[in-house]
């Protein structure tokens, strides 16, 4: 089994919902059955992401991330980096801290844990380190550091060249990372920025997960077409320029593919009575803090 909990639904400047991130967990059994996943993945985490991932922790059946009151951060195997927004990547500083010293045992942790994988491309991993981590985490104990050694690193290439373009969870599980229309700095990718797509081995059922990205349909219906559950990122409000998605785009889509999507991204404004169309039109709104079952 295969599940996806929103950390937290909200656009970047959302003060009610939280930063959109992501806890993918994967199941021999499921949550039911079991008191932690067999494996585990954060897409993102961004400057809410601790203290959302905090509140998480006091849910049913996410205890495993919680150790005398404090988050067990060496509970989380793997990070999946969207882009370099703060709120996707405003909370790797405390992770990586709090995960490093847990490790060295000097923050509560039941036993000690290995560095979480860290996979995005390459650019994006270099330029964390070099533009947002380093200032923070450069010097520990008297010595230099590196990203290395908070995480695993693991770049990924969106065209399967340099790199794969894709990793596993649980032996199963394969995510597959695509480029975004996000940034431009003069086309179309050329400023990094992705999504993933989600695959099951054994069913061959498939989720697609948009990331931050203005409104792409060739995009979405080459890599989310066939997907059995789509999260797509919206903006309730027409400012431009557009960045991302607008509510009234994701509208002229066929009803083949909003009825499979649930909208994240979204502004405090959701639940004003304009946008109550949502829950008619498409899967509706996503819910924070509680689990999707992507894969049985």
């Amino acid at each position: 089994m295969l599940t996806l909990a929103f950390l937290g639904v909200g656009s970047a400047f959302a003060k009610r919902n939280f930063h959109s991130n992501a806890l993918v967990e994967a199941w021999a059994t499921g949550p039911d059955q079991q008191d932690e996943p067999d494996d585990n993945l954060l897409i993102d985490f961004g400057s809410t992401g601790p203290l959302a991932l905090s509140q998480l922790t006091q849910r049913d059946g996410f205890g495993y991330l919680s150790h005398q009151g404090a988050i067990r951060y060496g509970a989380i195997r793997r990070v999946f980096l969207t882009h370099l927004h703060a709120d996707h990547i405003g909370g790797l500083e405390e992770l990586a801290l709090m995960g490093f010293q847990q490790r060295r045992g000097g923050c509560p942790a039941e036993e000690p844990s290995p560095r979480p994988m860290l996979f995005s491309s390459r650019e994006v991993l270099t330029d964390l380190w070099e533009h947002s981590l380093k200032g923070g985490l450069g010097v520990l104990d008297g010595r230099r550091t590196g990203l290395d050694d908070y995480f695993a690193p693991t770049a990924l290439d969106p065209g399967g060249t340099a790199a794969p373009d894709r990793f596993v969870l649980g032996n199963r599980y394969e995510f597959r990372l695509f480029p975004t229309d996000h940034i431009r700095l003069q086309r179309r990718f050329d400023w990094p920025s992705f999504g993933l797509v989600v695959r099951d081995r054994k069913s061959g059922e498939s989720a697609f997960y948009s990331g931050d990205t203005r409104f792409d349909r060739a995009n979405l219906e080459a890599n989310g077409g066939d997907a059995k559950i789509i999260f797509h990122e919206v903006q309730l409000d027409p400012e431009p320029p557009p960045v991302h998605t607008l509510l009234a785009e994701l509208l002229t889509l066929p009803d083949t593919l909003r009825r499979r999507m649930l909208l994240y991204h979204y502004s405090d404004r959701w639940d004003s009575p304009e946008f109550a169309k949502v829950s008619h039109e498409f899967g509706g709104f996503a819910r924070p803090q509680g689990r999707y079952v992507l894969f049985e």
